[in-house]
């Protein structure tokens, strides 16, 4: 999705930055630093995410990375949410920041009590019990 983006909208050279598996409420993932180590650098001239919470949800370091990226003229575009700084039209963006931040912390507080309730009516809190533990 994202690279046919890049190339129906003459990006050119694509480089991937990934952080599976690690909160995007966290800013010191891997893939997020060499991100920002290439902005700083100045190699980057735009960058393409599926949705605004892919860069991140805590909305204020959020709203920091996005100052940065229009300090170093680093277009950022947002597919699904319609957000391209180039044109503008992110005026909405700091709200949905919030939604996402929001978003986060309220899953992370479910899960949180599911796993409790589990633990305090001993049942198991994995998917399947590991042969020899039943």
């Amino acid at each position: 999705m994202l690279e046919d983006f890049a190339r129906r909208n003459g990006l050119p050279n694509p480089t991937h930055f990934t952080d599976d598996g690690i909160s995007g409420t966290r800013f010191d993932r891997p893939g997020f630093l060499a991100m920002m180590e290439e902005v700083e650098a100045g190699r980057v001239e735009a960058i393409v995410i599926k949705d605004m919470n892919r860069l991140g949800r805590d909305y204020l370091k959020v709203g920091q990375v996005m100052e940065v990226l229009r300090q170093r003229g680093v277009r950022l575009i947002a597919i699904n949410d319609g957000v391209d700084s180039l044109k503008g039209d992110d005026e909405f963006t700091p709200f949905r920041n919030i939604m996402n931040e929001f978003y986060a912390r309220d899953t992370s507080r479910k899960i949180r009590s599911e796993f409790k309730s589990k633990g305090m009516s001993c049942k198991h809190l994995t998917g399947t019990v590991i042969y020899g533990y039943l």
